[in-house]
């Protein structure tokens, strides 16, 4: 393969380095308009501050900043930059403010004008509070009315707003008194975990308040936060934390089902292609099945015999409308007929975003009286949020069923992987309302599918420009370490199964025999092994593994996931940043090998899917240091030292 493909290793989306700011003893960073990772030593304080504007269906209008200025000091800065938020229907321009001073003392302002009548759903300042250092904590929060309420961050993800009508709030951290004051609008706190971003989310304007809103042209807005320090600021920094990777053997889990979704291209695979994704042992191939239409026969036809040649069970994801007991029996008899391999079915409604009740109740015992063995689910198609917002009644089925993917909210690499550990709180929280019943993520992508605001399931994109469901960096090094950062949290949870991506295509874990449609935004060639194929062949060699929980000292740059049965040991560790990581890899001594794909090799490696078999192997001690390159997966195995070395 040309090594003309050498300059998309990474992805498309390398962010330009964070400016490190100082207001007194507080460190932050600055980032595009944003203020990023506040923190007293080495205690984060606040994730993030930065300005929002949301479109009438909830779509986040990203900003083209000019005018951009900043002032720094060795313990204060001054910023001031212009944004314009324009869409198709939205116009809205302003000026921002940013400031510290010595006195450990952060605002932001901001200025705004309408240029045009629209509608929006939100407008102002976003402040995340980061769940590991909040969660289960109290916070003080002083109304509009000047009242007081102690109120606490949540545990589990909660569905409704835990903070409301905030004028301020105060909380404490590591015995240091932090205090946040707004103006300009009514602030309330939602848990982000929802649509599994890491954080809980401080914002302007409350749910409660009919939306979309009009705004007209030439009007107005100003808002302003503040964040100081109260009392008891530590002196110093202490001593700097070691980078570490700890896995603690003692506590292990079964290795969770794990499948791949069929494509979304209009043609189906080819033999060479069926034959690369058998190659890797996925557990189940999934389809979506819309009952109520004419066509759904030819799909399932379509589907049942790739997943044949695969040798892959089918996962069906089925969509019923009203006459859902005219189309199950339809299902039934076409089961019947084609005789398929089925292992789960999940059941969803057209217009319902969780699975209506009596849907569940009357069709999972027909199908189970189809099909003795069957496991059926049942849930939402869309995100955590939307269960837990109308958690399921009880009844007949063996799962609860969401799906996961990270840019709800924002798009970056340095925000996608904040948001991995929050797919682990997906799922435990899942299991507070499951009966006992099994949780299935299904599916796990990396960009959106569909706008569960509007909209309950994914419809075929007509145009000929770039689907919204695509993202270049799913071909890239980042996308294979985001999705063993997925596996990792995801198979540390103990859920029963996960569905990922697509088998082929530009929202596959391969190119395919085909080019790209999309050459100037999806860079690939035909024949290409995006690296998360090579991570899921890594996994899923040795199935019967138990996954072993590893924790990182730095889970926002480098991570892993470990396998091991006692003797052997598999482990994907990642480097999620642009920066050489080194690191030490303690509670499992020993030799093992390694095999490191990274930016020199990313064109042998996406040339061929035995390249995690046969390509050189270092032997490495796990105990000593272990360096990570720029964007790079390393696959550990205790027994390449025995077979390759």
């Amino acid at each position: 393969m040309s090594t003309d493909i050498r300059h998309i290793w990474s992805g498309d989306h390398i962010q330009k380095p964070g400016v490190t700011l100082n207001a007194g003893r507080l460190t932050m960073l600055y980032e595009n308009g944003s203020i990023r990772y506040i923190s007293a030593g080495e205690n984060e304080i606040i994730r993030m501050i930065y300005s929002a504007v949301r479109d009438k269906e909830w779509l986040t209008i990203k900003p083209v900043i000019t005018n951009e200025w900043i002032e720094r000091g060795s313990s204060s800065f001054k910023i001031v930059y212009r944004c314009l938020y324009k869409s198709r229907e939205v116009n809205f321009s302003a000026r921002y403010l940013i400031e510290g001073q010595s006195d450990n003392k952060i605002s932001l302002s901001f200025e705004g004008e309408a240029l045009d009548t629209f509608e929006k759903c939100r407008i102002g300042f976003c402040v995340l509070h980061p769940v590991e250092n909040c969660s289960g904590k109290p916070c003080i929060i002083t109304h509009s009315d000047q009242s007081t309420e102690t109120c606490i961050f949540p545990v589990e993800i909660d569905p409704l707003q835990p903070f409301r009508d905030i004028n301020s709030m105060r909380w404490e951290a590591n015995g240091t008194e932090f205090r946040l004051d707004f103006s300009g609008d009514i602030f309330e706190t939602e848990d982000q975990r929802n649509w599994t971003d890491t954080s809980y989310k401080t914002y302007c304007t409350p749910q409660s308040l009919p939306s979309p809103s009009l705004i007209r042209k030439g009007e107005k807005i100003n808002q302003k936060v503040i964040l100081k320090v109260v009392r008891s600021f530590p002196e110093k920094k202490g001593p700097a934390v070691q980078q570490t990777i700890t896995i603690n053997p003692e506590i292990h889990l079964p290795l969770p089902k794990i499948g791949i979704s069929r494509s979304t291209r209009d043609i189906p695979l080819t033999e060479n292609e069926a034959g690369t994704i058998k190659n890797i042992g996925f557990d189940h191939y999934r389809t979506d099945l819309h009952m109520y239409t004419s066509d759904w026969k030819k799909k399932a036809d379509l589907a049942g015999k790739e997943a044949l040649e695969m040798g892959y069970p089918l996962e069906l994801a089925l969509f019923f409308d009203d006459g859902f007991l005219r189309e199950v029996n339809d299902l039934i008899e076409w089961i019947s007929s084609c005789n398929p391999r089925i292992s789960v079915i999940l059941l969803y409604h057209r217009t319902w975003l969780v699975t209506p009740l009596i849907l569940t109740s009357l069709v999972t015992p027909l199908l189970k009286k189809a099909i003795p063995l069957l496991i059926t689910g049942y849930g939402t198609n869309a995100n955590f949020a939307q269960i837990n917002f109308d958690r399921p009644e009880s009844a007949p089925g063996d799962l609860i069923c969401y799906s996961v993917q990270p840019q709800e909210h924002a798009s970056d690499n340095t925000t996608l992987t904040e948001n991995l550990q929050a797919q682990l709180h997906t799922v435990e929280s899942a299991r507070q309302f499951s009966d006992g019943r099994g949780i299935w993520v299904s599916p796990v992508n990396i960009k959106r599918r569909f706008n569960a605001n509007v909209e309950n399931y994914e419809t075929p994109h007509t145009e000929d420009s770039l689907p919204p469901q695509v993202d270049s960096r799913l071909m890239s090094l980042f996308g294979g370490c985001w999705t063993a950062g997925s596996l990792k949290y995801l198979c540390e949870s103990g859920l029963s199964g996960a569905t990922y991506y697509e088998t082929a295509g530009e929202r596959g874990i391969i190119q395919g025999d085909l080019p790209s449609r999309w050459p100037d935004r999806f860079q690939s060639v035909p024949g290409m092994i995006f690296p998360a194929a090579t991570v899921f062949k890594f996994l899923l060699q040795d199935k019967f593994l138990k996954v072993i929980k590893s924790s990182s000292s730095h889970p926002l740059k480098f991570d892993c996931l470990v396998l091991s049965d006692g003797k052997k040991t598999r482990i994907i560790a990642v480097n999620f940043t642009a920066d050489r990581q080194n690191i030490s890899i303690t509670g499992i001594p020993g030799h093992a090998g390694l095999r490191q794909l990274h930016a020199g090799n990313y064109p042998d490696a996406v040339s061929d899917l035995k390249w995690i078999d046969n390509s050189p192997c270092t032997r490495i001690n796990l105990i000593e240091n272990l360096l990570l390159e720029p964007f790079s997966i390393s696959f550990i195995n205790t027994e390449w030292i025995v077979n390759d070395i």
